[in-house]
């Protein structure tokens, strides 16, 4: 296993933040972050002291080489190694207290009983949430994949279809295009299948799911998305599947029609085209969360869908959210959040409307943040598209 200066310059983003909190080192352990941190999902840790070499200790898989890396049966292993080789222990440990169970946090935290330790998890998505050059540009990549995608969707469409057949051919046509299909979430019970395809009254199902819209889903094993409602004359249908192509999560929607719609829904799709083009127009470095979600309230009331916006039976209280590994990182464009934007965020704005007997309406884009504002990655057509046309 290589690091390179890519993944080097990932940990230093990590290990300034560690140095601001007084943290001397940090145990990573969860998927991501060592996705993150080593280039790669392992069965194991990367030891990241604030200053120094890190040190991988490799459960799995076998034949990793390189000579930072040291092969373990146990976590307990890695305090031994680390007396061997005259490695000073921390006065102060970062754990991912949010993404694991608390036996395995207490097992990590017992291997260094003199140490403290401190949530690490808000200092390392803090990390994740500027990206690096290598990183958009992975991004860009996974835009253009995701758009290959999307532009298929037309020519897949049969008369007849229910919201799962046709979920099923856009998902194949994006695995073909190089999707991985897994759909990372952070949080606690946060989980989803590829993403969601809404029609007609499903749209309005609420959902136990902090996502920007609901839907019954086909079972209460994954109450979610898609529930077998046929695709009929008069309604819309959103595609919102996630284009996870190289571990980056691209996130777009896009909406198309059943034959011709109510003038009522084209009038509410194009004022969620108008609060695209605001909310971004002010999206730049400095820009407050909160201030850009207001800016979206104030245009969905003048044009009088507020009670329709994010949902109906029950609203999601963003507009947009960021995007990286995880479908939902920092930061969030919702009331009360003071953050600003920064340049090499990259975020998912989507505003969107339900309209009852119709289905839902609206955009999703995803966008990095730079210093002259906002670059698009996703470029599909933003009307609503006619599948009967």
């Amino acid at each position: 296993m290589k690091i390179s200066t890519e993944l080097a310059l990932r940990q230093e983003k990590i290990r300034k933040l560690m140095m601001q909190s007084n943290i001397d080192a940090a145990l990573i352990s969860c998927n991501v972050n060592l996705l993150y941190t080593c280039g790669q999902v392992l069965s194991g840790y990367c030891y990241l002291p604030v200053t120094g070499e890190p040190w991988y200790f490799i459960k799995r898989p076998s034949g990793l080489r390189g000579k930072q890396i040291h092969y373990i049966r146990k976590p307990e292993q890695i305090a031994e190694f680390l007396t061997e080789k005259n490695i000073p222990f921390p006065e102060t440990m970062m754990l991912e207290g949010d993404q694991m169970p608390y036996t395995e946090y207490m097992r990590l935290a017992n291997i260094f009983p003199s140490a403290r330790c401190v949530n690490g998890t808000p200092i390392i998505r803090a990390a994740r949430s500027i990206k690096t050059e290598t990183e958009i540009e992975m991004f860009r990549q996974a835009g253009a994949a995701h758009t290959r995608a999307y532009m298929q969707i037309p020519s897949i469409y049969c008369s007849g279809m229910d919201d799962r057949q046709f979920s099923i051919e856009i998902e194949r046509i994006m695995r073909l295009e190089g999707c991985l299909g897994i759909f990372r979430v952070f949080g606690q019970s946060m989980e989803i299948f590829f993403g969601s395809v809404l029609t007609g009254s499903n749209a309005e199902a609420p959902s136990p799911y902090d996502f920007s819209l609901g839907g019954k889903g086909l079972s209460p094993a994954l109450p979610g998305g898609l529930n077998g409602t046929k695709l009929e004359k008069g309604n819309t249908v959103m595609v919102d599947l996630g284009g996870n192509f190289n571990g980056y999560m691209c996130d777009m929607s896009r909406v198309f029609s059943i034959g011709k719609i109510s003038e009522e829904a084209y009038r509410a799709h194009q004022v969620c085209l108008e609060i695209q083009s605001e909310v971004i127009a002010l999206a730049k470095p400095g820009a407050v969360c909160e201030t850009l979600y207001n800016k979206a309230i104030d245009i969905v009331t003048k044009a009088g869908f507020k009670d329709k916006f994010m949902g109906t039976k029950q609203q999601a209280k963003f507009v947009g959210h960021g995007i990286g590994l995880e479908i939902n990182e920092a930061p969030v464009l919702a009331p009360k959040v003071k953050q600003e934007l920064e340049s090499g965020m990259v975020i998912a704005l989507e505003p969107k409307i339900v309209l009852p007997g119709i289905g839902p309406v609206g955009i999703e884009n995803s966008w990095v943040i730079n210093e002259h504002g906002a670059e698009k990655l996703t470029f599909c057509p933003e009307e609503i598209l006619d599948l009967e046309a």
